[in-house]
């Protein structure tokens, strides 16, 4: 058997805000049209092409693996006890992606750093956690 890890699933009240953010943070583009009537959402790279179809014709499929991030339209809970996953964002120049970042409508959250932290914890417009993290 074999498996592969699908991208991250986040859950949005506000599925265009979410594709904007995510989208735009990311450099991603997603993957099909997205209407008014869309509640699930998949991200993928921008340079992610669609597969030649035996027949020479092209298969709506994008590139195998190009998935990154899915964004899923619920409910989301105040949290209530610690999250176990989160997203880690690697980044040249941290200090300045935490300010895009913020200026894109994510918010820094309180946490208690280590000495020297080499992260930044913010949360997304609907307050998933993620680290922005100094490459290096």
């Amino acid at each position: 058997m074999t498996l592969r890890i699908g991208p991250t699933v986040l859950t949005t009240t506000d599925l265009p805000r979410a594709v904007a953010f995510w989208t735009t943070a990311l450099g991603l583009r997603t993957r099909d049209a997205v209407g008014p009537d869309t509640d699930f959402v998949v991200l993928i790279d921008p340079g992610a092409r669609p597969d030649q179809a035996p027949d020479g014709d092209a298969d709506p499929g994008p590139t195998p693996g190009a998935e990154r991030l899915s964004l899923q339209l619920g409910e989301v809970r105040e949290r209530t006890e610690p999250v176990r996953v989160h997203l880690d964002l690697y980044a040249d120049d941290q200090a300045g992606e935490v300010r895009r970042l913020v200026g894109l409508g994510a918010r820094k959250l309180p946490w208690d750093y280590p000495e020297d932290p080499d992260f930044v914890v913010l949360a997304d417009p609907d307050g998933h956690p993620f680290c922005v993290v100094a490459k290096g």
